[in-house]
């Protein structure tokens, strides 16, 4: 067993302090003499073998924790892998702020300190029809904040069938007791009527809340109170009526077979006092807790001081108005958002583009054929449409190419199903085709 200072005075060693701290290349090389000790098997029988060995190590240290991955398992928005891409324009949006100063906080106009919170909310009144919006961190940050503002210490009426679970086992009563408000629950899981919450109605009451349950859908003997039948009941009581959106879908999507996910422009018009959203969902933007309604309960909001542990960045803020922006020409938005291209593409596009990542992957050597496939668009929405796709079945060894994929340079992830690992082009944008192609190629035959 080599020393690790013999190593180290390797010419081609310490060619590697060209581009990496010599302290970093100490590390690789002590990571490999020890891994060498650990596995005789794979002790090198010479220098280029050390060689190689260290500089494996040093690209794994060097390598960012966060990175860019082939989403191929068909499923839209999947959380674990980053929810919504962003639209071109928004990424250069992105790139335009962060270069430089930018007029965050500061007015233009009056050449005097502004907030960096008016800088969408002139966007969102505009698309919803809102008096006045709010964006903040993320969508259970707008929850809390709403709840605090408007009902602290004090009961907040909410139907049993609507205290839903999201995803990382996060629970929407959780996350609402934790604003200071007190729930009272009404009505039973399957059937909640208005009468409920007009029951419910007492001197500790401080507001009404309505949960959209996104991710899950009950059939059968159901009844529920909607937004139209809770808005009278509000403000005959003075009460405000609060609806978590959740995905916050700005154009409908019925034209394209997807429907029962409300537009906020609806909830706003049925009478809530506040509507509370996610900007990485539906919307297709960054994440971003977003909140619109009257211009009364958005300027307590602003004025809480959880604002500010909460307040919204301006690479954020750049992003949300870009997407926004598009959503001004609803075609053009459903054509450069990429959430809503891909789960408004045909079936026929999409088996065009997947047969064609499959001749390039025949002409690498690998053996592969297209395949119908189902899927879905994820991010607790439309929990229950099947998206008609399809899908790369690469023959082999389902588990080792799965692992092959995802440990490569350029991660693939995709899905097992009947023992074989499919790559659904569904959740592939397609001007992606020939690197996503190009990157399973180099992972299988590298």
């Amino acid at each position: 067993m080599p020393a690790v200072g013999a190593l180290l005075a390797m010419p081609d060693v310490q060619g590697l302090a060209d581009h990496a701290p010599r302290s970093m290349v100490t590390d690789a090389v002590r990571a490999a003499v020890e891994r060498a000790r650990r596995d005789p098997a794979a002790v090198p029988s010479d220098n280029s073998g050390w060689f190689a060995m260290i500089r494996d190590e040093l690209a794994r240290r060097e390598q960012a924790s966060l990175r860019p991955v082939f989403n191929a398992t068909g499923v839209v928005l999947h959380t674990n892998l980053g929810r919504a891409p962003l639209a071109r324009v928004a990424v250069e949006a992105i790139a335009r702020t962060a270069a430089g100063a930018s007029n965050l906080e500061y007015d233009l106009a009056r050449g005097e300190r502004g907030s960096r919170y008016v800088h969408c909310a002139s966007l969102l009144c505009e698309l919803t029809g809102a008096e006045d919006a709010l964006v903040v961190n993320n969508g259970a940050a707008a929850l809390v904040l709403a709840l605090n503002t408007l009902a602290e210490g004090r009961e907040s009426i909410v139907s049993r069938g609507e205290l839903i679970e999201i995803g990382g086992s996060f629970r929407v009563p959780d996350i609402m007791a934790k604003s200071g408000s007190i729930l009272r629950e009404v009505g039973t899981t399957n059937r909640t009527h208005a009468d409920d919450y007009r029951r419910a109605i007492g001197e500790r009451t401080g507001a009404i809340v309505k949960v959209h349950r996104s991710n899950f859908e009950v059939r059968g003997f159901v009844a529920e109170a909607t937004l139209r039948d809770l808005s009278p009941i509000a403000r005959e009581a003075s009460l405000p009526l609060l609806m978590d959106l959740g995905s916050g879908l700005l154009v409908s999507l019925e034209a394209y077979g997807l429907r029962g996910e409300p537009t906020v422009r609806d909830a706003v018009h049925d009478g809530a006092t506040l509507v509370v959203m996610s900007g990485d969902k539906l919307l297709g933007g960054p994440q971003a807790g977003i909140l619109v309604g009257t211009r009364e309960a958005i300027d307590r909001c602003r004025r809480n001081p959880l604002t500010r542990a909460l307040r919204v960045d301006k690479l954020t803020l750049a992003a949300l108005e870009a997407t926004l922006s598009l959503y001004r020409d609803p075609e053009r938005a459903v054509r450069e958002i990429p959430v809503l291209a891909l789960m408004t593409a045909s079936r026929e596009s999409i088996r065009a583009r997947a047969e064609a990542a499959a001749g390039i992957l025949r002409g690498a050597g690998i053996d592969c054929e297209v395949i119908a496939s189902e899927a879905a668009v994820g991010g607790g929405a439309f929990p229950t449409a099947r998206l008609a796709s399809a899908a790369v079945a690469i023959i082999g060894k389902a588990v080792d190419v799965e692992q092959k994929l995802r440990l490569s340079p350029e991660p693939v992830i995709g899905r097992i199903a009947d023992d074989r690992l499919l790559l659904d082009l569904r959740s592939i944008a397609a001007d992606q085709d020939e690197l996503f192609a190009a990157a399973v190629a180099r992972a299988l035959t590298g």
